[in-house]
């Protein structure tokens, strides 16, 4: 059975830049033989990340990152049972938030701010998508 989740969390510490090298080197060498795709989106703050996979394997990946001490407050936006995937291309995809579109993140948030923690898992994945429409995620594999 394929899973979505989509979570917020904040970044800990000042190695962020560091921190999101080695999250996406290790989501990268590892995901595709636990047969999980997603778009890890972040700014210089906060962590936005979509799974997709089997429920097992995003089950198990969720709870280590609860458990990473690179994040903190890290909220579940949105889980579903899903038909097919929907970033499939992306072993781990990645857009910097920190450039999102001020009118972009307006028609998804009540602020021309980014705080995923204030949004719903709807706007989140919608906003995500455009940004998937624009072109604005990179590491397609």
């Amino acid at each position: 059975m394929l899973v979505r989740l989509l979570y917020a969390s904040r970044a800990v510490g000042t190695s962020f830049a560091s921190d999101l090298q080695d999250i996406m080197q290790h989501s990268r060498s590892n995901n595709p033989a636990r047969g999980i795709t997603g778009i890890l989106c972040h700014s210089d703050e906060v962590y936005m990340q979509v799974l997709e996979g089997g429920r097992d394997a995003v089950n198990t990946l969720y709870s280590k990152i609860l458990r990473d001490p690179r994040h903190t407050d890290v909220v579940l936006l949105h889980y579903e049972e899903i038909n097919e995937r929907r970033y499939a291309g992306w072993t781990m995809g990645q857009a910097n938030l920190g450039k999102i579109n001020v009118s972009t993140l307006l028609r998804y948030s009540e602020l021309p701010e980014l705080n995923p923690h204030r949004m719903s898992g709807k706007n989140s994945l919608a906003m995500i998508d455009d940004l998937m429409a624009a072109a604005a995620i990179v590491g397609r594999s």
